[in-house]
């Protein structure tokens, strides 16, 4: 039996460098990155929905009291507002309306703390 010649250029099997294992580790890498991206946006959007949800509610429960107070109107607020786990940052009386600003602290990724702030207005149908 005649030895086995090699090209020039290629190692026998016993010497392979391992350049495909770096490369599927680079995209293994970008798709963990891309994940926590996505993760990120993805927290940060259902942090501003909560926040408009908050408000909105809380605007609607205001309003319905608006006739008797405006403290009373935006301790209600308050009191919905805390209910979907948001803070009441302002509320305040325009006429027969109620306006609510709310915001909802989120952690997207490990050591980032962000706000999501919304407002909302309630009162009676114009038309």
């Amino acid at each position: 039996m005649r030895p086995r010649r090699l090209r020039p250029g290629w190692r026998a099997a016993g010497g392979e460098r391992g350049g495909a294992t770096i490369c599927l580790l680079g995209v293994g890498l970008l798709f963990v990155v891309a994940g926590l991206f996505g993760a990120g946006v993805g927290a940060a959007r259902v942090a501003r929905q909560q926040a408009l949800v908050a408000a909105d509610l809380g605007a609607l429960a205001g309003a319905a009291r608006v006739l008797q107070d405006a403290p009373v109107a935006c301790a209600r607020a308050a009191e919905l507002v805390a209910a979907n786990a948001a803070r009441l940052v302002w509320c305040r009386i325009d006429g027969l309306d109620v306006l609510v600003t709310t915001e909802v602290m989120v952690s997207p990724l490990p050591g980032m703390t962000r706000t999501a702030r919304a407002t909302s207005r309630a009162g009676p149908l114009r038309g």
